[in-house]
Order: C-alpha cells, then structure tokens, then sequence
C-alpha cells in the first residue's frame, strides 16, 4: 500500500482529498491533506526500536503538549499514523533563532515544555537518558559492523567524561529533538511540533541542543541561560550546560550514523555524520580548555 493510499483509507475525510508532501522530514513522512477547506498534516511513521522511537509515546506527547498549549490538535491516529490540525506557519530557521527578539520569545516555549507538559501526559511516560542512548547506539552500531567502529572506544570514553561533568542533574520533559524548523511562527505566536523523542531528561540537554543545532554564540548561549532560569550564569552552571552540549552533539552524530545503516528516506545521512562529527570534536575540545 502507498502512502496515498493509507491516507485514503483512513476513513476521516469529508471527501476527495489532496494530498502533497511536506519535504525536510529526516525521520518521518509528512503529508499536507486538503478535504475541502480543511487542512491536515499527515505523519507516517512506525516504530523505531533502534532510534528509541515509540510512536504511543508520540502520541501522548503530542496531546499533552496541545493541552499545555504548545502544539497543534491531535486529529486522529492509528498504529503508524497520525493526523494534526494544521498550522498556518513558517518553520523557523537557525539564522532566525539567533535573532534576539526571536530567542526572547522561544525560551519561554522551552521553559513551558519543561514544566507544563509533564502535568498534561498521561500514561506511562519514556526516559530519554542521552547517555544511555549514546551507549545503546554505539552497540547497535557495533552490531551492524559499521565502518566508524575504530572511533567508538574514544566516544565512550568522552561520553563517560561528560556524564560526570554534566551533574547534578535536574530532570524535566524534554522535546529532545531541537532542531529550527520544530519551530513554527504563525505571525501571532510560535508552536513547538514533532515529539518522536520526547521524554524526561535534563533540560540542559535542549538548551545545549537549541545552541548546538542553531550555532549559537558564546554570547548568545549565556544569554540563553540567563534568561532561562532567570538568574546569572555561574561557572559551575556553565561548565554543566558545556557538557550537555557535548553529549547533544554526540547524540546527533551516533544518531546520523545509525540512519546511515537503517533509513529508507532519502537524505545525505553520511554527510550530515561528517558534519556533525566535526561541530562535536570542535565543541569537546573546547569543553576540556575550559
């Protein structure tokens, strides 16, 4: 069955539709429906066990996060496949969220999906541990014989480092995934959408991520701290936030190399590893001069 055709057959349409893709997806397929004057986004997507992607956790997220108002309605769903109201929006882009004004106005967002969508979930809720992940990866890359192998010894290594960096940990419900075009701007307001990874972690890993994914400054990432928990950055704060920066990046990089082997989708996964290899190489040598 083509993705067409699962979209017909979900029986919620109100008559002929139309259906376009929405192209940038790296982990899913997206789909914009037109029935009539309505308009739906369509995401398709199973199970990932090798990326920790549940899709029932998907779900669960993405309803909390409209009732703590921060994402669309969910429409409907079925085993692989879930319909969200549309948003009239302009996903943002990294050149965006450097811009002061539109940091001022996305932090709150992140702030309110660390404290506000925890008190919206309901049914059992995932752990999104960035270490764990990063050694589950590397195990399932040592699996599948993949050619990074001689690197591996030396990322457990530094990932074990920034572990123990990174405490004491405070824990909240992470986006975990926070890349610029997760950001939608409707000329009114933003929206926070895509919760394949959601899950509590510490909020220090979506800041390191928004900065990382972003390239933020050294300026505008204690400017980002400061606002976000509303007090002077401290060099024991800083040091923290340093390390989960790190381990974002080292995530996304284990991440893209694991997506080399199993994705279908046709996106430059070897190139984005380069790139992610050299932001994160960067980044730790930083953290171990500071």
């Amino acid at each position: 069955m083509t993705p067409e055709d699962r979209i017909h057959a979900l029986g919620i349409w109100q008559g002929p539709i139309d259906i376009s893709a929405i192209t940038g997806g790296i982990t899913n397929r997206n789909y914009l429906v037109r029935d009539g004057s309505v308009r739906r986004v369509v995401r398709l997507g199973e199970d990932i066990p090798v990326h920790h992607i549940n899709r029932q956790n998907e779900l669960a997220a993405s309803r909390a996060a409209h009732a703590a108002g921060l994402s669309p309605a969910v429409i409907h769903h079925t085993p692989g496949v879930l319909v969200l109201d549309y948003i009239d929006a302009r996903a943002l882009t990294p050149d965006d969220l450097r811009q002061p004004k539109t940091l001022e106005r996305v932090i709150p967002m992140v702030r309110a999906c660390h404290h506000d969508i925890a008190r919206e979930f309901r049914g059992a809720a995932t752990i999104f541990w960035v270490f764990h992940v990063i050694r589950d990866y590397i195990a399932s890359l040592e699996a599948a014989g993949s050619p990074y192998r001689p690197l591996f010894a030396d990322l457990l290594e530094k990932a074990e480092r920034l572990e123990a960096a990174g405490g004491p940990f405070e824990i909240a419900f992470g986006h975990n995934d926070m890349l610029a075009a997760n950001f939608l701007d409707d000329g009114k307001r933003l929206w926070l959408i895509d919760w394949d990874y959601a899950g509590f972690n510490t909020p220090l890993f979506d800041l390191g991520g928004l900065a990382s994914n972003n390239a933020f400054s050294e300026d505008t990432e204690q400017t980002m701290l400061e606002t976000y928990y509303l007090k002077s950055l401290t060099p024991d704060l800083w040091r923290r936030y340093r390390a989960m920066k790190c381990a974002s990046l080292l995530r996304e990089m284990l991440w893209s190399m694991v997506s080399e082997i199993h994705s279908t989708i046709d996106f430059d996964y070897a190139g984005y590893t380069a790139e992610n290899r050299a932001r994160f190489e960067r980044a730790y040598t930083e953290f171990e001069q500071d």
